[in-house]
């Protein structure tokens, strides 16, 4: 005859969700006859790549909608958590230390084990911090809770970020099309025969690196849901080292996520581009103590009033310096030394653009157009203000080259050393003078970073060693 604990076992395999492993909440029973918390299958759903499919047995459903909730199957699940809830309370305890054959009522943080009354005398534990068992696993399910709620945050999110793989934020087959078309006068053609293809694969690499943390996502909130449903002393032993892997990845969830910036050089691009090539110098009278420009006003620099707080790097204060020159016609080109700064922002200012008008309402332009550079860990991270543009490089650009064209109103920002096209920008409706403007940060905490400098017109990049020749 089967004992209680079995019989009780068992109740709660026939209660306990596939997917979360955690109790039933508001459980639905699809065709195959498995059963699932209706908002797991809902999610599950959405995201395995057969959308129809049971999570458990696979096989695909005829239904195109989430069932409604098994009622039955919600108080069988309510009385087996109760039944489970006073066993457990009626067995709290009875674990034993084996070496002095006491029950566990406290426990260690530094050694993550159950102790006896008795353990805590001996000078193994003496200085460690120790609490009891009841008030330490309350302070650790708070925490599995918390993170598990930042897990199901990220995931939503994560969701929206697939759906919207479906039309990418930035075209790139069409940005690189065009750059080759108007800038160079040619098509794709020749080397650049397959770069459509190319752009399509690391698309698709994209979509499956995100579908893969989500997947992570997902079986990390199924660990911890399961974690908390342990004895006390089970959920001591193993909570720590689970928050640690759940902190892990979410620390990694911005390179999981964010794009790698892909080259694509373009034969001849810069050469082009050096046709527009104009000589800037920087304006002493722009800058504040957070900015100091040389003599020779072709480099910034960030001074010491610029404080670093502890916030992400997007959020720190800007500050700017303008270049001496404006331009209200023409097309120009320069580039900037950026080979000693981990973050930076290059771009335009303009003080007025033509308003647009939007379903009969006037709308608002921007009077900045910014890329910029900020590093997180051991990555770099390219942002457009305002745009689409949020992507990850592994290493530093030593150059950027800009091309500004005042009618039809572009800008564009190129890697040099790759001649390849980073962003551009297009229809800008320019109706002033149009002013490069410069932030040599913000610096990154404990660093010196060195200066931003704009380049000479006779200066070029050797893409042998980086330097100037």
């Amino acid at each position: 005859m089967a004992s209680t604990g079995e019989l009780l076992k068992e109740l709660q395999n026939e209660i306990t969700c596939s997917i979360c492993r955690g109790y039933f909440c508001e459980p639905v029973t699809i065709e195959c006859g498995h059963n699932f918390c209706q908002a797991c299958l809902s999610s599950s759903w959405r995201v395995e790549a057969l959308a129809f499919s049971c999570p458990e047995c696979r096989r695909v459903s005829h239904h195109r909608e989430i069932p409604i909730v098994n009622r039955r199957l919600a108080e069988l699940t309510e009385v087996g958590k109760e039944l489970s809830s006073k066993l457990m309370q009626s067995t709290e305890g009875q674990s034993q230390c084996v070496t002095h054959k006491k029950p566990f009522k406290l426990f260690c943080e530094e050694d993550q084990t159950a102790l006896c009354v008795t353990c805590c005398e001996t000078p193994e534990h003496g200085a460690h911090k120790i609490s009891p068992i009841q008030e330490a696993a309350h302070k650790y399910k708070r925490e599995l809770q918390h993170i598990r709620s930042l897990l199901g945050n990220h995931l939503e999110e994560d969701e929206q970020l697939l759906a919207q793989e479906e039309k990418p934020a930035v075209d790139w087959s069409s940005l690189f099309s065009s750059e080759c078309y108007k800038i160079l006068n040619l098509r794709l053609k020749e080397k650049n025969l397959e770069l459509p293809e190319r752009i399509s694969q690391e698309h698709k690499a994209n979509q499956d690196r995100l579908s893969q943390h989500m997947q992570t996502l997902q079986d990390l909130m199924l660990e911890l849901q399961a974690l908390a449903h342990q004895p006390n002393v089970d959920l001591l032993q193993d909570s720590k080292q689970l928050l640690r892997r759940a902190e892990a990845v979410l620390s990694q969830r911005a390179r999981a996520v964010t794009p790698e910036l892909r080259e694509y050089p373009i034969p001849g691009l810069i050469e082009i581009l050096n046709r527009f090539r104009v000589d800037l110098t920087l304006d002493p009278t722009s800058a504040d103590s957070c900015v100091s420009i040389s003599g020779d006003l072709k480099s910034a620099k960030a001074e010491e009033d610029w404080q670093v707080e502890t916030k992400p790097p997007e959020h720190f204060p800007l500050h700017y310096v303008f270049a001496e020159q404006a331009f209200s016609s023409g097309s120009q080109y320069w580039e900037v030394d950026v080979t000693q700064l981990p973050q930076w922002v290059l771009g335009i200012y303009t003080p007025y653009l033509k308003s647009r008008r939007r379903r009969g309402k006037k709308g608002t332009c921007t009077s900045l157009f910014l890329l910029q550079c900020v590093k997180k860990e051991e990555d770099y991270y390219l942002r457009t203000y305002p745009g689409p543009l949020n992507h990850r490089m592994k290493s530093s650009l030593p150059r950027v080259g800009m091309y500004l064209k005042y009618s039809p109103g572009t800008l564009g920002f190129y890697n040099v050393l790759q001649r390849s096209l980073i962003y551009k920008f297009y229809s800008i409706p320019f109706t002033a003078p149009v002013k490069p403007i410069f932030s040599p940060g913000p610096p990154l905490p404990g660093t010196k970073p060195g200066p931003m400098t704009v380049c000479s017109v006779d200066s070029h990049l050797c893409a042998c060693c980086h330097s100037s020749q």
